[in-house]
């Protein structure tokens, strides 16, 4: 058994497309018209086959609560591993991406936070070598 998609809640499908692709580097795998909302996947460059993020729209009623319940409590809603969290920082900070907590150390990994601009706080992750 292995994970085929994840989701983030989004605030807005377009929106949340537009920064997962223009500025996270993530690329469009599936967008497919579902009613009023899409299935819209992304991959990795670096794997293409591999796990696909769903941008899963927060219409439902208990999204708005438990997403800002998770922003107050400074909770990732999801965590993107990176080889390099310096330069990664570096790049984002240099396209417009806000930072709620730059690099730091914390135990075997070294980690970033990041605003999505869609309602959530996105971690990254560096492993220690």
């Amino acid at each position: 058994m292995r994970i085929y998609v994840t989701s983030v809640f989004v605030d807005d499908q377009a929106a949340a497309l537009d920064f997962y692709t223009q500025k996270l580097g993530f690329v469009l795998k599936h967008d497919i018209p579902l009613g009023e909302y899409r299935w819209l996947t992304l991959v990795s460059p670096e794997d293409p086959a591999g796990t696909e993020l769903l941008l899963e729209p927060g219409a439902h009623p208990a999204v708005p609560p438990y997403k800002a319940a998770l922003v107050e409590d400074g909770i990732p809603a999801t965590s993107f591993q990176v080889d390099d969290i310096d330069a990664e920082y570096q790049r984002l900070r240099a396209v417009g991406v806000s930072f709620q907590l730059p690099p730091k150390d914390a135990g075997n990994v070294r980690m970033a936070i990041l605003d999505d601009t869609c309602g959530n706080l996105i971690q990254l992750v560096q492993i220690k070598a």
